[in-house]
Formats: structure tokens, sequence, C-alpha cells
């Protein structure tokens, strides 16, 4: 199964495993499972960097793609079938790159493994925590 990482849960899965929930571990090292890191992670890494609200032990293009790499998740570009869903999806979470995550969820027909409680707010997307 191929499963989007929120951007939260790939932090921990590169850096503090425990903080997952028990099933969030197993499915993540169930090697059947493919892990997907949105672009708009990325993006959201790299902003928080930027502003100094998220510490990193290395800048964020040496951060993402090393542990990426490491850890074998691949990468989902943004495409504009997740961008235009964004108008229609409603307001049940503040955060854009959380909601657009949801989108790319929705478009691609993808769960998404995140702790956000806001998240189970949306129908149709598939949550895994």
């Amino acid at each position: 199964m191929d499963i989007l990482l929120d951007t939260a849960a790939f932090l921990w899965i590169v850096s503090d495993p425990d903080k997952l929930s028990l099933k969030a571990r197993k499915a993540c090292e169930d090697s059947t499972n493919r892990l997907i890191l949105s672009a708009v992670s990325s993006w959201e890494i790299t902003v928080k960097y930027g502003l100094q609200k998220l510490q990193l032990p290395d800048p964020p293009e040496t951060f993402i793609q090393e542990n990426r790499k490491l850890h074998n998740i691949l990468t989902l570009p943004l495409f504009e079938e997740a961008t235009l869903a964004f108008r229609t999806l409603k307001p049940h979470h503040a955060d854009p790159f959380d909601r657009m995550l949801i989108c790319q969820a929705m478009t691609h027909d993808l769960p998404l493994l995140t702790s956000d409680k806001h998240m189970h707010a949306y129908k149709g997307v598939r949550i895994l925590w």
C-alpha cells in the first residue's frame, strides 16, 4: 500500500519514531508499504526552517533528501489537480499545508498517515494513525 506522510509523521520517522503510534510504526516498518513524502511537506519544512520555527541538524535541502533516501521514502510532486481541489475543500483545518496534503490524498487516493485530529473531519480521506 502507498501511504502519504504528513509533515510531522515524516519528521518523527526520521528523528523520533517513538512519537508514532504503534499502528503507524507498524505501517512504516511493513516492507510491502511504500511511504511517500509530498513536495508540500518539503515546502512546509523549508518555510518553518527559514522562520526558525523548526530546528534541523542540516539545511532542509540536505536533511529531506538524505532522510528520504535513508528511509526509502518516495516523493510526490504537487500537481494541478490537487491545487484545484483546494478551493472545494471545507475549512476544517486552518493550516494550508495540511489542507493541501488532504487534497493530494484525495486526488491520488492515498491514505494519509497523520496524528492531526483535524484531518479526520475530511470525508473521503483515509487516515492512518
